[in-house]
């Protein structure tokens, strides 16, 4: 009997020993400054052995050190990938207790999350399939790991989201977000999100699996992270054709999307505001309605109230709105739209929000000369010049407020505002072509602006223009010429000071 306590002890040990090893790993795993010298003395080789323990606590713990170390670094995970751990955890996924098959999921996460390459490799090693049927589990513990990393493969590009797709997780991912654990409907919604990103296609498969229905009245919820995700995954869908949009629309999502626009939690607007701005950028149909359910004024508010990046997608949802018809942009107007849009303009350092602002000032004021006369009142074209000249402006920015300011040029009939584009500095040489047509086209019919043109100095600026005879240039500028007497042309062009000397000089 002594003996037999003897040789049982050995065993005890030896298993205390892999308890304190895995577990200690595992606690030490989740310092980052501990995750090389542990990578140094072998670990990997050591805990896959023990994700095949008899002890299931051990591979547990094993699977969970293991998640900790590939989650640190790609360079880890690809440890994992050439350490042949993948099929291991595949194939205890569908044999093992709730508790590891939570932690085996965690790894595949952990190892999907960093590239494409490593999506792939827990592809290749036959997890989906796995990983499909634990959201088929009862425990939503389960559910959410499996949901989680099929979010993260999907996440990385359309091939691998077909892949999700095909191995049959869209509708359990919709039926996920039906149950009542509010972690389990957020990483649910956040998974349909990856996967309708990608394209039209994979945006079908979401909502053929009936998901927009389900996701719409979640709007509504409490819950600031659920609401992110809901609405982030609504403008995926609605973002690739105007099909798909309208789905989202006749889920009766307004106006109860326009309420998160005021959101405390700064990622519900933005989310929510990307998600107007999918809808309304397809058809002036789609526009009016966000138009008609008070959309503009929300939006207006949104991007008055907003900075940075969160600004972008309420400038373009304006912009978009606006670009569609004159009776849209008028409805921007009459919301106060033009000054939080020209703030974003002046105020922010980003240059692509800046050009999105010039892009949507320039949609606003293309229609009609009222249109282009709200612009140009609020003092914008002065603005597009002097951003679009700065050196260190991108080139996009510089087309954008180029583009723009020839939008509200072409309809402008008021001469004062010409006249003060044209003599703003550093005005680029082919807005100027712009103005003076447009000035050409305006003063022939304006008696009062005639006067107010050359007491401003416009009538000098126009004749110190450098006009190549021939061109289209010179036509505008003789046809501003022709409209005043000869001796008026004569004493404001350039060469009339040293006429006038040169006639004393003969006089003397």
């Amino acid at each position: 009997m002594a003996s037999t306590r003897a040789v049982l002890q050995v065993f005890e040990k030896y298993q205390k020993d892999r308890v304190t090893f895995v577990q200690t790993v595992a606690e030490l795993a989740t310092r980052p400054q501990n995750i090389e010298p542990m990578q140094s003395a072998g670990v990997m080789a050591l805990l896959r052995p023990l994700l095949l323990d008899n002890v299931p606590s051990i591979q547990q713990s094993a699977a969970i050190a293991l998640g900790r170390l590939a989650n640190y670094s790609d360079h880890l995970a690809e440890a994992v990938v050439s350490n042949e751990i993948l099929p291991q955890l595949v194939y205890s996924l569908s044999e093992q207790n709730r508790f590891y098959k939570q932690a085996a999921a965690f790894v595949l996460r952990a190892v999907a999350k960093h590239s494409p390459p490593l999506a792939q490799a827990v592809v290749d090693s036959g997890a989906l399939d796995s990983l499909v049927q634990c959201l088929e589990e009862f425990d939503p513990g389960v559910k959410e790991s499996a949901a989680w990393a099929l979010g993260y493969i999907a996440g990385h590009n359309a091939e691998l989201a077909a892949c999700v797709v095909e191995a049959g997780a869209v509708p359990l991912l919709v039926l996920c977000v039906q149950e009542p654990e509010l972690s389990l409907k957020r990483i649910a919604a956040s998974s349909l999100s990856d996967i309708a990103k990608h394209s039209p296609e994979m945006a079908q498969a979401v909502v053929d699996a009936g998901a927009v229905a389900y996701l719409a009245p979640l709007i509504l919820s409490p819950d600031a992270k659920l609401k992110r995700q809901v609405c982030a995954a609504l403008g995926q869908v609605a973002k690739h054709s105007v099909d798909l949009a309208e789905v989202v629309v006749e889920a009766e999502i307004f106006p109860s999307i326009l309420m998160c626009l005021k959101d405390v939690d700064g990622f519900v607007r933005k989310h929510a505001a990307t998600a107007i701005r999918e809808v309304c950028k397809h058809t002036p149909e789609l526009a009016q309605l966000v138009v008609s359910n008070g959309g503009v004024a929300a939006l207006v508010d949104y991007v008055d109230e907003s900075e940075g990046n969160n600004r972008l997608p309420g400038v373009m949802a304006l912009g978009y709105i606006s670009a569609f018809s004159e009776t849209l942009a008028t409805a921007v107007i009459a919301s106060k739209g033009i000054a939080p849009l020209f703030a974003s303009l002046v105020e922010e350092p980003e240059d692509h929000v800046k050009s999105a602002s010039a892009w949507s000032l320039g949609q606003i004021g293309r229609h009609t000369p009222n249109h282009a006369k709200a612009i140009a009142d609020a003092g914008v074209l002065a603005k597009l010049v002097a951003v679009g000249s700065l050196p260190s402006s991108s080139e996009d920015l510089r087309t954008k407020c180029v583009r723009a300011l020839r939008f509200v040029i072409e309809k402008l009939t008021d001469l004062a505002a010409l006249d003060r584009t044209l003599q703003e500095r550093g005005l680029p040489h082919e807005v100027v072509k712009f103005v003076v047509h447009q000035i050409s086209k305006v003063l022939p019919n304006d008696p009062k602006g005639r006067h107010d043109f050359v007491t401003s100095g416009g009538l000098a600026a126009v004749q110190s223009l450098e006009a190549a005879a021939g061109t289209q240039l010179k036509e505008h500028v003789d046809v501003i010429k022709s409209c005043y007497p000869e001796e008026i042309v004569q004493y404001y062009s350039p060469a009339y000071p040293a006429q006038l000397l040169e006639k004393l000089e003969v006089g003397a």
